[in-house]
């Protein structure tokens, strides 16, 4: 006799693909709710063993009960009405990995944040920082990677790409300012490169967005607050046809607390068409954001300490930018008596112009260092997914099949400037570049306590490079990877689970890099290509439990190395070779709801992140600084990692029911981190609190308060040590008469280079539904 299955109801599409086939247990339903987010499981039907056929129209939806204790928190007006799965994202099946979890949009707007990228800070081990202006993609910290920009952490909103490959500024920029919190329904976060469906930028993790449907109420809302920052956003949905059409919008302005005000005016607009369910159903999104802003950025210790610049001051007011994105997509997704399938297609113009000035005066003791990163792209892309539900030896079995492809038509530009003003070209190109991903999975449900995955992914790439200043960095380039990928999951036992994956990943290196063979600046110096795709491997193990009522806790440890990778420096306009690394340690995760009007939260992660092997190139360039002790400590080889956090720490508390007083504590924690790979040169630590107090009245109006740094703490957002030159410096002079040597003056004065956290803010929003 085949083995009796469950199927977890359509209507939700929370728990869908893989438990589909999951033999049903009393411990089975009590831990299916580890999901990340508490809440109740939908209707769960018991079957023989057919599959029931699913050719029938969708139901419509329908509210689904809570329990007492999963009682929502917040912005009830932007919620949805039913579940918090967007429609056509596809089915969703438990965790299989205990770092892997679901964080819902109620959750994610209860926690009061500085700027829209801060809503990735619900991923455990997660810190999201911004060291310029507020239209630059913020900077990303987690496992032990300072991941830049987004490199190596692939970000998805609504299935569409975030991260940007081959752009101006680095590789894999992932901008999030466009990005409206209160349009968030969930959020899918995964970690390490154990998923046969997640390709470039995804070694380290992935996030996945995915976006309301519709608004029980309208919203209107608006929110004042320090330092000229103003919101006005507004939402509502209405029913068309068999669907719901959702708009929303949002006007922001903000000066920060910097001497030359960083003068944001952003306009940001979403429409959004859907139809169905999350299994059932189809939807189409249009995205249209444009933003200018000036800069603030990272300015030298030395500058503050000497008065020369205030602790909020810059050293060249001329720093900003300009961007623009708009974006059209469109998803589907049915399920029949095979199993389901999904499909999604997008297309994306963007673009950006930037100003920055990280040196000072190191390269032009003149006019100084500032330079502008110019990107123009059209990026495209269609990624397709077939599940079977089947059986293998006569237990259950589920196998996916699928095709992601992508393209990006880009125009890319490195110039000197003066004040925004042209000075000269660096290097001027035009970029093609495509992929195509395969990958198949397939799990099997040995026991009701025992399954497996197994998965493959093959990645290709090709990419051709026209340089328009220099033919000899023009070029085609491809390059393939395959991947295999295992899962393996034991439990229930005593709602306690026990996890294993393990897995090979890949990166792409900028196109640029791939063709360059002559330095911009200097086309007699002769550079080696670097490699297109570059190889990760990683393991993890974990255990994920919720045998104390209420508390949801996991413990993961982990292991992540990534090849020698030479990657594109998008601020010099030639390649940079780093030596393989390794990344090891441990994270801690806890959710716990004691009661329907607290709900607590605190995480600790920590990695020990080195350099492998010794760096020859680096030992001769601390030897060619000797006698100029400012130019040549830091300087020395090691296998520290600039940026690595060795441990990232956050806990928070959120009370109230869905009326009357509600507030929230937030804290989180940056440790010291190496900024040089010899340790001369270390952060420090960063410790911020933000708390929220708030009044809900049942016919939806709302009044906050949020205040951002509450015990205003001298602390930096960002921190850097590098070499740059001020016209107070010693050796300023020193070079400009010809005295110090050559390869002292290309160095210059090793420093601490910060941009401090904004101090004490308060902002105050009402918003009233409609």
């Amino acid at each position: 006799m085949r083995p009796r299955w469950h199927e977890l109801g359509r209507r939700c599409g929370a728990l869908t693909a893989l438990s589909a086939f999951v033999l049903v247990t009393d411990e089975d339903k009590a831990f299916a709710q580890s999901n990340g987010a508490s809440r109740e499981l939908p209707p769960i039907r018991i079957t023989g063993g057919e599959t029931p056929r699913r050719n029938k129209p969708p139901a419509p939806r329908t509210s689904k009960p809570v329990a007492a204790n999963d009682r929502i928190v917040v912005y009830p007006a932007a919620a949805q009405a039913s579940d918090d799965r967007s429609v056509a994202s596809g089915a969703k099946g438990p965790p299989s990995m205990a770092s892997e979890i679901t964080v819902s949009g109620e959750e994610l707007n209860a926690r009061p944040a500085t700027r829209p990228g801060e809503a990735l800070e619900a991923v455990p081990g997660l810190i999201v920082t911004q060291h310029s202006g507020e239209g630059k993609a913020n900077q990303y910290f987690l496992r032990g990677y300072n991941l830049d920009h987004g490199t190596d952490l692939a970000i998805y909103v609504d299935d569409v790409p975030v991260n940007m490959r081959t752009h101006a500024h680095g590789q894999g920029y992932a901008d999030l300012n466009w990005l409206i919190p209160e349009t968030i329904a969930a959020m899918d976060v995964r970690k390490g490169p154990y998923f046969a469906d997640e390709g470039d930028f995804a070694s380290v993790g992935s996030v996945h967005i995915g976006l309301i449907d519709r608004t029980e109420k309208g919203l209107a809302q608006v929110t004042a607050g320090s330092f000229g920052y103003r919101r006005l956003l507004g939402m509502d949905s209405a029913k068309l046809g068999d669907g719901a059409l959702l708009v929303a919008g949002e006007i922001g302005t903000y000066n920060g607390p910097w001497d030359n005000p960083d003068n944001v005016r952003k306009l940001n607009g979403l429409v959004r068409y859907s139809q169905g369910t999350a299994t059932d159903g189809l939807s189409v999104t249009g995205m249209a954001y444009v933003n200018t802003w000036n800069s603030t950025d990272q300015v030298p210790q030395r500058a503050i300490t000497s008065g020369l610049l205030d602790r909020f001051g810059s050293e060249d007011r001329s720093d900003g930018g300009n961007t623009n994105r708009f974006a059209l997509s469109g998803g589907v997704a049915q399920s029949d008596d095979l199993g389901s399938w999904k499909a999604n297609a997008y297309v994306v113009k963007s673009q950006l112009d930037l100003y920055n000035n990280f040196t000072y005066f190191l390269g032009d003791s003149v006019l100084g260092d500032q330079f502008h990163q110019h990107d123009d792209r059209l990026m495209a892309g269609a990624n397709i997914s077939r599940t079977l539900e089947g059986s293998f030896a006569g237990r259950p079995m589920q196998t996916t099949f699928g095709l992601q492809s992508r393209y990006d038509a880009i125009d890319l530009a490195l110039t000197n400037t003066f004040q925004r003003g042209f000075l000269a070209n660096i290097r001027s190109d035009k970029v093609g570049e495509g992929s195509v991903g395969l990958y198949a999975e397939n799990t099997v449900r040995w026991t009701d306590w025992f399954r497996t995955t197994m998965g493959w992914r093959g990645d290709y790439y090709a990419t051709d490079v026209t340089s328009l200043f220099n033919s000899n960095n023009s070029g085609r380039a491809d390059a393939t990877l395959g991947s295999p990928k295992f899962r393996m999951v034991l439990g229930p036992f005593n709602r306690t689970e026990f996890f294993l994956g393990a897995g090979y990943g890949m990166h792409s290196n900028d196109a640029r890099g791939a063709t360059t063979t002559e330095d911009p600046s200097d086309p007699t110096t002769k550079l080696s290509p670097s490699p297109l795709l570059v190889r990760t491997r990683g393991a993890e193990v974990g255990i994920r439990s919720r045998t104390i009522p209420g508390l949801d806790t996991s413990f993961s440890v982990f292991i992540l190395d990534q090849d020698s990778e030479i990657l594109f420096s998008g601020d010099a306009g030639d390649t940079e070779a780093t030596r393989a690394s390794r990344r090891y340690g441990f994270e801690w995760t806890n959710h716990y709801r004691p009661k329907s009007w607290i709900d607590i939260d605190g995480n600790l992660a920590m990695t020990h992140a080195r350099f492998r092997g010794y760096d020859s190139d680096q030992a001769e360039v601390h030897a060619s600084l000797a006698g100029y002790p400012e130019a040549q400590i830091g300087t020395a080889p090691g296998n520290y990692i600039p940026n690595a956090p060795p441990m990232v720490a956050s806990a928070g508390v959120t009370l109230g029911e869905k009326t009357g007083w509600f507030g929230g504590l937030r804290w989180r924690y940056l440790a010291s981190s190496p900024l040089t790979e010899d340790n001369a040169f270390r952060s420090s630590p960063t410790s911020v609190f933000n708390g929220r107090l708030g009044y809900r009245i049942d016919n939806g109006w709302r009044i906050q308060l949020d205040v951002l740094n509450l015990f205003n703490t001298r602390a930096n957002q960002i921190s850097y040590a590098y070499g740059s030159l001020l016209r107070t410096d010693t050796l300023y002079n020193l070079c400009t008469s010809g005295t110090a040597p050559a390869a002292v003056c290309q160095n210059g004065v090793m420093d601490y280079v910060l941009h401090p956290v904004e101090p004490l803010t308060f902002r105050a929003t009402m918003a009233g539904t409609f």
